[in-house]
Order: C-alpha cells, then structure tokens, then sequence
C-alpha cells in the first residue's frame, strides 16, 4: 500500500486524516482494521497503536478539520468531530 492510499483507507474507516512523509512509491504495510478506534484513544495511542507499525520510521501528522495538526493527547472523538461532513 502506498502512502496516499493509506491515508485513503484512514480517512475512510478512521475518520481522521493523516498525512505520511514518505517517497509516493514507497510501498507501507495494510491498515487491517475493520473497526474504527475508539473515540476516548488519544491520538498519539492510535498513531502508536495502529499506524506506527506500518509507517515505521516514516513521519506521521495527523490534520484536523480546520488544517491544523492538534495536539497528540487530543481524543479521536475531538478530532472526527472538526470536519464537515
């Protein structure tokens, strides 16, 4: 999976848009979740629960509604909540 298409398949099931800064043809691991995590995770638990083993060392930014990218103690819940829908 590349990058753009793992953001892809974040926002999709996550909600939440991330931004990978990566080579585009770099080829990343699946995102093999089918349920989306839970509200009360703070971002920085899901970026290392979920996202870090498959981005490895490969930074990782999450972006809220308003393009700003909130602090990592911040709940899922607040950040799914910033975008329009």
């Amino acid at each position: 999976m590349t990058p753009l298409e793992l953001e892809q398949t974040i926002l999709d099931l996550e909600e939440v848009r991330i931004v990978v800064r990566a080579p585009l043809n770099v080829q990343l691991g699946d995102y093999n979740y089918s349920r989306k995590a839970a509200g009360t995770a703070s971002i920085a638990e899901w970026i290392e629960q979920r996202v870090a083993p498959i981005v490895g060392d490969y930074p990782v930014a999450v972006v809220d509604g308003s393009g700003i990218s909130p602090n990592r103690r911040t709940k899922m819940a607040t950040i799914r909540g910033t975008y329009v829908q």
